[in-house]
């Protein structure tokens, strides 16, 4: 039986509730009938924001938003996206399948969107094809509160106060499609860039959030940070508040060929586990180099693009990313979310790609039709960790799953504590075989258990469809036994559990 002891006198730092964050890009039909209907359609909406989809959303107590991409962000110019609808500039996305995108989904749709949602927002600039002038008026058209040209022209769009914007991305990829840069290059555009971000409201700073490294390319971590921390200030971290990680777990031989998500057998079950594992070395890799230029941990790192990545389901748009989304998936978000968890201090801000109807969505919609995935039954659980103070915890026993170099940890776990409350959220890697499980609380005090819950199925290939749209989702786990201050718990395969315990 595999034991996890927790020390719930120590804390190690606590979990940024935007490491739950969410990515929506101009980008097949994650804007457009996903998240935005607009006001005349029969869907139900409120400001063309699908009222099913917000009210999901909700649910999930997100706590930002990235908009408006992705490579579309460094295509992406504001002017054409406000003002009347009728009269905005219609263009070709060239980025993603070449259909045309009227910009009816703009900067006023965006703060509408995010605040039906309740969350932070988080824009990315255009740097790759876009001005330093374009950049620091759209900051000024959404944050100035005062009288000038671009205050004014938000007035006269009809949002007389100025928005909140939390975060703000300079540039997007710019090591590829923001711009094919070298990471000196990038930095000094950085440097520049990001001086015209000002901040027009003290009491609501901007975070700034720097292009950060594609995978495992360490040479450009170390390239921005050397270069933006060269010359600089005493004191100063950089001119940046967050260095940006990007990884997609892909499983095919090729980018071409990525494999189904659907359609996979055990070795290629273990092989994206293994791969999804691997963020833990990326961030531990990456914030070692942070390390160097920055050793207090003042910027944080921010995964803002994560999730599986599968050839699109057949039939459709190949631009348009469109996957569906299995208990594979939902041990990956499980997985991830552990490791961000037990990275919270270097790990401020994550977004899942992306929010719905793209690659790993937490929502798939089909006209007035909505389901939610297995990977949103998983962040629905992972709330609890939101704000919560990260415990030491310790797994053995456990041993592996898998073979040859898909070997790997049959359970993974973080563990948290919020308001009286521990939040336990395990992942049993297997896709075959329960796992047991020993619970040990260091303080020798009785434990009940507050809530138990589990997302599995009868297969791990099993997903939900708008046939079928609850075969996986979120359940009470049975049999959790309370012994003092031990519980013993049976982790059905591939599954993804939550137990809430109060102390």
């Amino acid at each position: 039986m595999a034991t996890l002891v927790i020390n719930e006198n120590k804390k190690l730092g606590t979990i940024a509730p935007e490491i739950y964050g969410h990515f929506s890009e101009h980008l097949g039909r994650c804007i457009y009938e996903g998240l935005y209907v607009g006001e005349n359609s029969e869907i139900p909406n409120v400001n063309g924001m699908r009222t099913d989809v917000v009210e999901a959303l909700k649910e999930l107590q997100v706590p930002v938003l990235r908009w408006p991409g992705g490579c579309f962000a460094d295509e992406y110019h504001w002017k054409d996206g406000i003002g009347p609808k009728e009269s905005r500039k219609k263009i070709i996305n060239t980025n993603w399948g070449g259909v045309v995108e009227d910009n009816s989904f703009g900067t006023h749709e965006f703060m509408e969107l995010c605040r039906q949602i309740g969350c932070k927002t988080y824009i990315n600039g255009n740097l790759g094809s876009g001005t330093v002038q374009e950049m620091s008026e759209w900051v000024e058209y959404m944050t100035f509160s005062d009288v000038s040209p671009m205050a004014d022209l938000r007035k006269e769009n009809g949002h007389a106060e100025p928005w909140t914007v939390d975060y703000f991305g300079v540039g997007n990829e710019n090591w590829g499609c923001g711009g094919n840069m070298t990471p000196e290059y990038y930095g000094n555009e950085y440097r520049r860039y990001q001086t015209f971000v000002r901040n027009y409201d003290a009491e609501k700073p901007i975070q700034k959030v720097c292009c950060g490294a594609n995978d495992d390319d360490y040479e450009w971590t170390e390239g921005v940070m050397k270069t933006c921390f060269r010359h600089t200030p005493k004191g100063s971290h950089g001119f940046m508040d967050l260095l940006s990680l990007h990884y997609y777990t892909v499983t095919g031989d090729t980018w071409e060929h990525k494999g189904s998500a659907t359609e996979f057998d055990g070795n290629e079950w273990y092989k994206t586990l293994r791969k999804a594992l691997f963020m833990d070395t990326l961030v531990s890799r990456h914030s070692a180099i942070m390390d160097q230029y920055d050793p207090e941990k003042k910027i944080g790192m921010a995964v803002d693009e994560w999730g599986n990545w599968f050839d699109v389901e057949p039939g459709t748009n190949p631009g348009f990313l469109y996957q569906q989304n299995s208990m594979r998936d939902a041990l990956v978000a499980g997985i991830t979310l552990n490791i961000f968890n037990k990275h919270c201090d270097r790990v401020k801000l994550a977004c899942i790609a992306q929010m719905v109807n793209v690659l790993q969505s937490v929502i798939l919609t089909d006209g007035e039709k909505m389901l939610r995935t297995p990977t949103y039954h998983v962040m629905h659980m992972y709330r609890h960790h939101q704000g919560a103070e990260l415990l030491e915890s310790s797994l053995s026993g456990a041993g592996t799953v898998g073979e040859g170099e898909n070997a790997v940890p049959m359970i993974t776990e973080s563990v948290s504590e919020k308001d009286g409350v521990i939040t336990i959220t395990l992942n049993n890697l297997s896709d075959k075989d329960a796992g047991d499980l020993e619970i040990l609380f260091t303080e020798e005090t009785e434990k009940t258990v507050e809530e138990a819950r589990v997302v599995t199925s009868g297969s791990c290939r099993d997903y939900n469809t708008f046939e079928e749209p609850d075969k996986v989702k979120e359940e009470e786990l049975k049999g959790v036994l309370v012994e003092g201050r031990r519980l013993k718990v049976t982790l059905p395969a591939a599954s993804v559990v939550e137990i809430r315990v109060k102390k």
